[in-house]
């Protein structure tokens, strides 16, 4: 066996694979920050943010940016990046087997550097979360790292936009997520509530 294997079965993941996150799609525009836990397989595949077909938030960030979900990828992160909007995962890599966030190996975890991110790009206020996973991967991997340094930080979490979380309709989604971009909203103070 190699090293990585020896590492997986110790952390009971035997037969789980390693996966990594994309970079985050920011720029000095930004002035929110979505944070997801992993992308899925299909996105992995596919090499894009949220590429599962039935994934709500293209749908999602289309309707609140006045753009056709459907737009090639690169024009959706161009609208996205005019929107004000920095995307990324809370989680760098991580031992998973298949696409479920319930499928992520804890002692496998390693998160991404979105302390260095807030600090690159300091007009970031607004931090949403997409879905549980995401928010209980910062609070614990990530929250430490910023502490005391970003008090004008406000985090919100949102429903998930994974087809796996069909609690909630697409237009219940669609709902709470007018959030991101309605400036005039309250955010609430979910992190150490």
């Amino acid at each position: 066996m190699n090293r990585v294997s020896d590492e997986l079965e110790a952390a009971g993941c035997a037969g789980a694979s390693i996966v990594y996150s994309f970079p985050p799609i920011a720029d000095v525009r930004a002035r929110v920050l979505i944070l997801g836990s992993m992308p899925s397989q299909a996105s992995l595949a596919a090499g894009q943010y949220y590429a599962h077909p039935r994934n709500a938030f293209w749908p999602i960030i289309g309707e609140l940016l006045g753009f056709s979900p459907d737009l090639p990828y690169p024009d959706r992160v161009a609208r996205l990046r005019a929107g004000g909007i920095a995307l990324w995962d809370v989680l760098h890599s991580c031992a998973r087997h298949g696409s479920l966030d319930a499928d992520i190996a804890e002692d496998s975890i390693r998160p991404n550097a979105i302390g260095p991110l807030l600090r690159q790009y300091p007009d970031i206020r607004r931090v949403f979360f997409n879905g549980t996973r995401s928010e209980l991967a910062f609070r614990r991997y990530v929250l430490p790292e910023i502490g005391p340094d970003r008090p004008d930080l406000t985090y919100r979490r949102l429903p998930s936009t994974s087809p796996a979380h069909a609690a909630r309709s697409l237009q219940q989604k669609l709902v709470a997520w007018r959030v991101v971009t309605d400036l005039t909203q309250p955010d609430s103070q979910v992190i150490g509530e």
